[in-house]
């Protein structure tokens, strides 16, 4: 009789045990379940813009037509372009001059060709100065092959002149590693990709942009001191890219 009772004692704690394990499951399950709904929205809100249209609607709509005699200047580009002027140590953006910075941070050239429409040929500026690829390397919106990257600029080379806007398209920095998606390598896939926009350039009467020859280090990288983290340029970076922009711009359009 004592070792029935003794069974059933321990049957009964070894069930209870299990029923605080099963009612303390769904607690420990919830933590979870508000990430994953986080992450749905996020997912979701760059699904309803994905190339982000809605980040430059307002402004476009707000600035002022071309004047008579003025040669408009598009800076077209990613988190390089975007944050020029805009951010702490990133340089001043062309003060007195007619340039509209129209970079979003972390886009990839697919991104780039589908609002080319709206934030560069409807602005109706004179140039275009295009530097991409960076995020094409990392991977921010799926894997690509450089092909994929080239027939991007392709079709924005192909917009911007069908539209009578004359073309700057710019290398790509060079970078060793990026802090977001490590262990891409990336500083041998920029190369590539920056050997086939020169040729592709001198092959279209294209204007060249290297930025990479005056910023790169020997291993790929960025130089010292010229960066905030290897990829994006801090207020000596820009220095070097500013006048290199401007003598590309003065080519291009007669030096008006």
């Amino acid at each position: 009789m004592k070792i029935l009772v003794r069974g059933l004692l321990v049957a009964c704690v070894s069930f209870g045990s299990v029923m605080v394990q099963a009612q303390a499951a769904p607690a420990a399950a919830t933590a979870p379940a508000v990430d994953t709904a986080k992450e749905i929205a996020s997912m979701q809100a760059k699904l309803a813009d994905w190339p982000q249209l809605g980040r430059y609607r307002e402004a476009n709509a707000a600035l002022a037509p071309v004047a008579a005699g003025e040669q408009r200047v598009v800076f077209y580009g990613d988190s390089i372009t975007d944050g020029w002027g805009r951010l702490p140590n990133a340089g001043v953006f062309f003060p007195g001059k007619p340039y509209v910075n129209r970079g979003i941070s972390g886009q990839t050239t697919p991104q780039m060709v589908v609002r080319f429409r709206q934030d560069v040929i409807n602005l109706h500026p004179a140039a275009v100065v295009i530097l991409a690829g960076t995020n094409d390397v990392a991977g921010n919106t799926g894997p690509m092959t450089p092909e994929m990257t080239e027939d991007n600029f392709r079709s924005m080379v192909d917009l911007a002149k069908a539209n009578g806007i004359r073309v700057i398209l710019a290398s790509i920095l060079p970078a060793r590693e990026f802090p977001w998606h490590k262990g891409m390598e990336p500083a041998s896939k920029i190369r590539v990709l920056n050997d086939w926009l020169k040729g592709y350039c001198a092959d279209h009467s294209i204007l060249y942009l290297d930025y990479y020859s005056a910023m790169t280090a020997e291993d790929g990288g960025m130089k010292p001191g010229i960066s905030k983290d290897g990829v994006h340029p801090n207020d000596a970076g820009y220095a070097i890219m500013g006048p290199l922009a401007q003598a590309a711009i003065d080519k291009v359009l007669g030096g008006k």
